[in-house]
């Protein structure tokens, strides 16, 4: 119903009751007299429904009509477009001065929202230049390497046993294999491969991690411990990657302990998600290093490649999953890798 009818009815429906009050008053005048009287109050009525219409549709009609179709603008696009009635005093200038500061929110939340667009294609342009040009590089540095490591054997063959430059050869193939594994990290960085989701026990899964990483724990004579409180339903994981990421962790807790050092893996869950926690008894990290442990090739460790941690987070943001870091000065760290129970490719 049309607004302008809605609101002449009551207000023609009080004048038309007081009419009738009226006519009644007045049977008791001459009706000489009473037709003009009755002339006039009709002729009252109208003036008031007419001044009353003509009122409303300046306060009101009008603003919405402008309203709505600022509203259409705005639906296409228009963010700079603004009501013309915001500057009266009154609540239909409120309600202006709210739409303006609303499609104002917008324009800016666009704007916004525009440029972090074009930074993340300018980063992800960048990246995917640099991942070609990084794999390239390892590629190239990679085979030249493997002669390295050839002629090295080849010569500490040929060397007597009590030739002093065994020493130096061991040193050499020592930083062979650190280039080499700078090498495949960077490769892997450049060229990930997706995950294979299979439904297995992510707790298998972290005790083979756990087995890889008791050779470097019993060196340094840190206890390593898997703490499984209940069991874990099969989830849907590549159990290759996650294994490699639980490993990267390990070692990273191993090396942050001093000897008598304790490192141990739990779990956990609730309905959506499985949570593996590696936490250590170790130095901890910095508050001004903590932001920084994610970028690529940033590393405290003298002989770190500074790959490790960003492999493990790119591994288990492409399981869906994340990682949480807790870390206290002195006292340790705890690192929380958290998977979803099933895939959403899976699910759907």
């Amino acid at each position: 119903m049309n607004w302008s009818v809605i609101v002449l009815l009551p207000v023609a429906f009080v004048l038309l009751n007081g009419l009738l009050i009226f006519v009644l008053i007045t049977l008791s005048i001459d009706s000489g007299l009473r037709r003009p009287i009755l002339v006039v109050a009709t002729a009252g009525a109208v003036v008031v429904c007419a001044v009353v219409f003509m009122v409303m549709a300046v306060v009101f009609r009008r603003p919405m009509l402008e309203l709505q179709e600022k509203i259409a603008m705005v639906r296409l696009g228009d963010m700079h477009t603004v009501v013309e009635f915001a500057s009266r005093n009154d609540e239909v200038g409120d309600l202006g001065r709210d739409f303006n500061a609303m499609v104002r929110q917008l324009r800016e939340s666009r704007e916004e929202i525009q440029h972090l667009h074009r930074t993340q294609m300018s980063r992800a342009e960048h990246l995917a230049t640099l991942g070609e040009l990084a794999a390239g590089l390892a590629h190239e540095i990679r085979n030249p390497l493997a002669g390295i490591a050839g002629v090295i054997e080849i010569i500490g063959r040929d060397l007597p046993k009590e030739s002093p430059a065994r020493k130096v050869l061991k040193d050499v193939r020592t930083e062979v294999a650190h280039i080499n594994r700078i090498v495949s990290d960077l490769l892997e960085i450049a060229r990930p491969k997706a995950p294979v989701f299979s439904s297995s026990d992510v707790v298998a899964t972290a005790e083979q991690a756990l087995l890889f990483a008791r050779e470097q724990a019993m060196a340094k004579s840190i206890s390593l411990d898997l703490i499984k409180d209940e069991p874990l339903p099969p989830i849907e994981h590549d159990s290759g990657q996650i294994q490699q990421v639980l490993l990267n962790l390990l070692l990273n807790a191993i090396q942050a302990c001093e000897e008598k050092g304790s490192v141990k893996i739990e779990f956990g869950q609730d309905k959506e998600e499985v949570w593996i926690a590696v936490t250590d008894t170790g130095r901890g990290i910095s508050r001004e290093t903590l932001p920084n442990i994610f970028r690529p090739f940033f590393t405290t460790k003298g002989n770190g490649t500074g790959l490790g941690l960003p492999l493990a987070k790119r591994v288990v943001e492409d399981h869906n999953g994340r990682i949480e870091v807790e870390s206290w000065p002195g006292k340790g760290s705890r690192f929380v890798v958290c998977l979803p129970k099933r895939q959403q490719s899976a699910v759907n």
